[in-house]
């Protein structure tokens, strides 16, 4: 492969609901999954939500001959479920796990405890570096938001709004300082975001990342380049109450350097189950024909820097409502600990008092059983309940203590990025006079 000539390079994202045991068919998806990577002559597959080690294994075993290269990244209590399948050398690899990923008494998410990450893979493909990345954003709660991704959703609503914008901030400057030495750029993966979100602004914004769907020289597959749609059998019907065409959160997005330019040639996305019996997944796979030839990046537009400062402005003000909320709850958690350490100490002082009025009784046992059992035992199970709530109190006072210095870092930084965009236009603007 010559880097003077131009070569197209394939990569596939993928979120695969691999969830033992919970998720519909996973087994039988899995060897469907196997079969569509093995068909397909993708470059890079980045595949999410691959949460068992042992369904990676099956995948790496099976695939072997295709992407003789591949990496799981390991995270959190059970998993990033991120992992990538390489035809090309893998020379490096670096895991990030983003500061705060949701709530762990929200089970039903599970993305505390998934630990939602990015993965870098650095490839060499004849000496030309590519940056792949991967990453998978934590969830919308669409029950309490039937608006669920929507630019113009209730934010009061959205648990995870502020984490949304935190993470993507994290994406975004992981992906700019770990760059600066790629030829090629790459991000693929579910960033549960509508194209238009905040989150996603900024994302393009500090990275200058382009959108595989919107340079796509030709594109087939459900309108809107959707990768959530009501015809998939796996999706839940309430997901589109406003969005009855379905809506768009898996991505590919690319750039290139001072070296070698990028452009998407085609992008295919899958349709639901395509004539097999059963989709592949809930997501739609999502595939991008990138072309790669020796050439200087595109210049950036006139006034990106003013666009950069109008959305990192977005992103603080919504992170200080973050803040203001995650402060509510710290106090809120510190009033209840209080109330229960309170109340742990008069239980232990009332039975005290009780055992030490019956102390000089030659029948203080009996006494106690037959008499006064049932207040001290009542009192011993009213502290007992005291010491377990202020335990939880306490857990999430310093949860949120970690959310709260978490957005307060992430305020901060993108100030001080505010002012970095600042001085810069201001210097554009005196070169221009002059």
């Amino acid at each position: 492969m010559m880097k003077d000539m131009p070569f197209d390079f394939k990569v596939l994202t993928l979120n695969c609901w691999g969830i033992r045991y919970l998720s519909k068919l996973c087994s039988k998806r899995y060897k469907c999954i196997s079969q569509k990577l093995g068909d397909a002559s993708h470059d890079v597959a980045l595949l999410e939500e691959v949460w068992s080690e042992k369904d990676y294994m099956k995948l790496k075993k099976k695939l072997a001959s295709y992407y003789p290269y591949s990496h799981y990244f390991r995270s959190g209590v059970i998993g990033s479920g991120l992992c990538v399948f390489s035809k090309h050398p893998i020379i490096d690899t670096l895991l990030y796990q983003y500061t705060l990923n949701g709530y762990p008494f929200m089970l039903h998410h599970g993305d505390w405890f998934g630990g939602k990450s990015v993965g870098l893979v650095v490839l060499n493909i004849s000496g030309i570096i590519v940056n792949a990345y991967i990453t998978h954003a934590p969830v919308v709660d669409v029950q309490a938001n039937h608006k669920m991704l929507h630019a113009e959703y209730s934010r009061e609503k959205d648990a995870y709004h502020p984490h949304r914008i935190l993470q993507a901030w994290e994406l975004g400057q992981f992906v700019r300082h770990t760059s600066q030495m790629a030829d090629i750029v790459l991000l693929g993966g579910d960033l549960n975001m509508h194209p238009d979100d905040l989150g996603n602004r900024l994302l393009r914004s500090l990275t200058g990342l382009r959108d595989s769907f919107i340079e796509a020289e030709s594109y087939e597959g459900p309108q809107g380049g959707c990768t959530l749609i009501p015809q998939n059998s796996f999706t839940s019907k309430h997901e589109f109450y406003s969005f009855p065409q379905g809506i768009r959160i898996d991505y590919i997005l690319f750039k290139g350097s001072d070296k070698y330019s990028i452009n998407c040639r085609a992008l295919q996305t899958t349709q639901a189950a395509d004539g097999r019996e059963f989709p592949i997944s809930d997501h739609e796979a999502v595939s991008a024909t990138l072309q790669i030839q020796q050439g200087t990046i595109q210049c950036l537009l006139s006034g990106a820097e003013n666009g950069a400062i109008d959305v990192l402005n977005e992103a603080r003000t919504e992170l200080r409502v973050g803040l203001h909320v995650a402060t509510g709850h710290q106090r809120g958690a510190g009033r209840l600990f209080g109330l229960s350490i309170a109340l742990v100490l008069l239980s232990v002082a009332v039975v005290l008092c009780g055992v030490m009025s019956k102390a000089f009784s030659f029948i203080l046992g009996a006494e106690i059983l037959t008499e006064e059992g049932l207040p001290i035992v009542v009192l011993c199970l009213l502290g007992l309940g005291a010491s377990l709530t202020a335990l939880v109190a306490a857990t999430a006072y310093l949860l949120f203590t970690t959310e709260i210095k978490a957005l307060r870092g992430a305020e901060d930084e993108m100030r001080r990025q505010t002012h970095t965009l600042q001085h810069a236009v201001i210097n554009n603007k005196g070169h221009a006079i002059i």
